[in-house]
């Protein structure tokens, strides 16, 4: 199975009302253990780059890791660019061959965020790549006040939004934050069934880390096709890490580091992937 677009993934999974894990890696070694483990469970993935990791390693450097892992693979996957506000580097990563990009404009007015967003779409579309959109900001969990739901676009700039610009995917604000949550966070379900029905397109659920099992069920079965999983891989990269050293003082074997947060890391994809309902979903 060749690499494939994001869209193809997502379109099945809202089809059939499971989830698709969109983990963000941070090198090389995570990106490997995420592709493994949706290998090892056959399932389908989406593996998502960061501006800050993308800019860090470079960009030819993160397409040639991503090529190279991926040559061999047997199971649906996907390169997509997170939270991106840079359009010159959406340019970069698609002509490099990413599958699809977040255009992140939320910071502008909803009708110039629009406005370049038509531009990002049709500019995906020439490199056969797909494109998510967003017209409202996610905050860290530690900047939330309890007053999100008030600064939400209505359902109506949602579907004009999307009729619009063509986007492939959407993501709403709905009370979720990037980040680590104190406790369960307080969701709007509801906003994702409605932008469902009247836009007929998948949603991509944010701020993934934290939420409870029947939250994320919920959320699938309401149409998050798309749900996105960064701090969770953080915490195993470094937990892993630092577990190890505490357990080998004096040992300074960066192989043997390595392995323990691969393994670390395979185990929170796969944690995910049966979460989400994706285990066996791989197609021929």
């Amino acid at each position: 199975m060749p690499v494939v677009t994001t869209k193809s993934i997502l379109q099945r999974a809202f089809q059939e009302r499971y989830g698709v894990a969109a983990i963000n890696v941070v090198n090389d070694l995570s990106m490997e253990a995420v592709l493994a483990a949706a290998e090892e469970l056959r399932a389908p993935v989406i593996v998502q780059t960061s501006v800050k990791h993308v800019v860090m390693t470079g960009v030819g450097v993160m397409y040639a890791m991503w090529h190279e892992m991926t040559e061999k693979i047997t199971v649906p996957v996907a390169l997509h660019l997170d939270h991106c506000p840079d359009r010159a580097l959406i340019s970069e990563c698609l002509a490099m061959g990413w599958n699809s990009v977040l255009f992140d404009a939320s910071k502008l007015s909803v009708e110039e965020n629009m406005r370049q967003c038509v531009e990002v779409v049709d500019e995906a579309r020439r490199h056969g790549a797909d494109v998510e959109g967003e017209i409202e900001g996610f905050k860290r969990t530690e900047e939330m006040t309890g007053d999100e739901a008030e600064h939400v676009q209505s359902l109506k700039t949602v579907v004009d939004f999307v009729r619009v610009t063509g986007v492939d995917v959407f993501a709403p604000a709905i009370g979720n934050a990037h980040g680590v949550y104190a406790t369960a966070p307080h969701l709007d379900s509801q906003r994702v069934t409605d932008i469902v029905e009247a836009t007929g397109i998948p949603v991509a659920l944010h701020g993934g880390t934290g939420m409870t099992p029947e939250q994320f069920s919920d959320l699938i079965g309401r149409g998050c096709a798309k749900v996105n999983i960064s701090t969770a891989l953080k915490i195993a990269f470094m937990k892993s890490g630092y577990e190890y050293m505490s357990a080998h003082p004096g040992v300074y074997d960066p192989p043997a580091l390595f392995t323990a947060q691969r393994a670390a890391v395979m185990e929170m994809a796969k944690y995910h992937i049966r979460l989400f309902g994706s285990e066996g979903k791989a197609w021929a």
